[in-house]
């Protein structure tokens, strides 16, 4: 047993194995589960799953399986896969991918993005404070690649800047036809201990099959593409950054508050958290008719704009680009531009790319790997199948 897991045990409680080879697991994965001195993330782990549940986990890939192949490297029947599998995806403790036309499919799921969202309606006291302990540690971990990216709020570009489709929430928008809003879960766990604010709190617009998931197991409502735009109008009025997943077909934008959003609150604590967004844009400033009034001071979750001699400053190690100063400047002395040629982000293609990405730079995901992990899916399939 690990030194930690020996801590955990005197501390708290015995540990049940599995949950070990469970953090591993999916320390395993691009985002990683890093463990913690205090065994935090085991804490995490025995609230969400039972050790039924977290055996069964252990052999769920990140290749979409259906419950045949998956029985057959669990040693168990198709039945009682079938019946498991779909009552942990109804957990939020794997991801579950319907189709009228294919079998239903099931894979493992990251704790975040991911497994942690899946529980906005379960949280409690306890689960609240454990996650906020963990954050930090599991962030310095998942974000050597950004999941999000940010992107303007429309108003806050103009007419003549030269703008991509995937840098328009309108476009990422309108690309699906399949559309659900959920509860922000940073905002809703902050409320239910005394420290929320006043954003609204359902928010967070999923699409396509990420919209099914969420609207089956009741995490969201379906809306259509007129509601979502009329969101993202609320969005800016309350003065939320707009993050998508980081691909150009997102499959969700999160409209976040630097008061209550995990990822912006830790972001915040860096020096320089230009360096760790993906964001194609930075604000510059017009002394020569800015005057002072401050407003863009409130509105920046970075910190990254100050008054001097009664003129706006932008720090550009600390903006990211979400133009939230912009919209609400009464003299348009604030502007988004954007970047220089070689700071540009590379934005991947879809968030499965992004996800390869992740996992490359975090050593957990090389080449070989990859094709080893497809090879044992398909013999799996093949096996399952006689």
């Amino acid at each position: 047993m690990s030194v930690i897991a020996e801590k955990f045990k005197t501390e708290h409680m015995e540990i049940d194995p599995v949950y070990l080879k469970l953090a591993k697991y999916l320390d395993d994965m691009p985002a990683g589960y890093p463990s913690t001195e205090s065994g935090v993330e085991l804490r995490i782990l025995q609230r969400f799953f039972t050790p039924e549940e977290a055996e069964l986990a252990l052999n769920v890939t990140l290749i979409p399986e259906e419950p045949r192949v998956i029985a057959r490297r669990a040693k168990i029947n198709r039945e009682e896969a079938e019946t498991r599998l779909e009552e942990m995806a109804k957990k939020g403790l794997i991801y579950r991918i319907k189709s009228d036309h294919k079998p239903t499919t099931y894979m493992s799921n990251q704790m975040v993005i991911g497994i942690w969202e899946f529980h906005v309606n379960d949280l409690d006291h306890e689960l609240i404070a454990d996650m906020s302990e963990y954050a930090p540690a599991l962030m310095a971990e998942a974000w050597k690649v950004p999941q999000l990216r940010t992107i303007p709020v429309n108003q806050s570009i103009t007419a003549k800047t030269e703008i991509t489709t995937y840098e328009k929430a309108e476009e990422l928008i309108r690309k699906h036809k399949k559309i659900a809003v959920a509860p922000c879960i940073c905002r809703r766990e902050k409320t239910m201990i005394n420290e929320g604010c006043q954003a609204p709190e359902e928010t967070c617009l999923v699409f396509g099959q990420a919209a099914e998931y969420y609207l089956g197991n009741g995490l969201g409502r379906d809306i259509n593409h007129q509601e979502a735009l009329d969101i993202l109008n609320k969005a800016d009025e309350a003065g939320l950054v707009l993050q998508p997943s980081n691909s150009q077909r997102a499959a969700n934008i999160c409209c976040c508050c630097g008061c209550c959003c995990g990822v912006l609150q830790n972001l915040k604590r860096y020096p320089k958290p230009a360096e760790l967004v993906s964001s194609p844009f930075h604000v510059i400033t017009n002394p020569d008719i800015c005057d002072g009034c401050s407003i863009c001071i409130d509105r920046c979750p970075m910190d990254a704009l100050t008054i001097e001699d009664f003129k706006s400053n932008v720090d550009l190690d600390r903006c990211i680009g979400c133009g939230l100063c912009v919209t609400t400047c009464p003299t348009e002395s604030l502007q988004l531009v954007r970047k220089p040629e070689e700071e540009q982000p590379l934005v991947p293609k879809t968030n499965v790319h992004n996800i390869i990405n992740l996992g490359r730079k975090r050593g957990k995901l090389n080449a070989s790997k990859m094709v080893m992990m497809q090879v044992k899916s398909k013999v799996d399939r093949l096996l399952a199948a006689k």
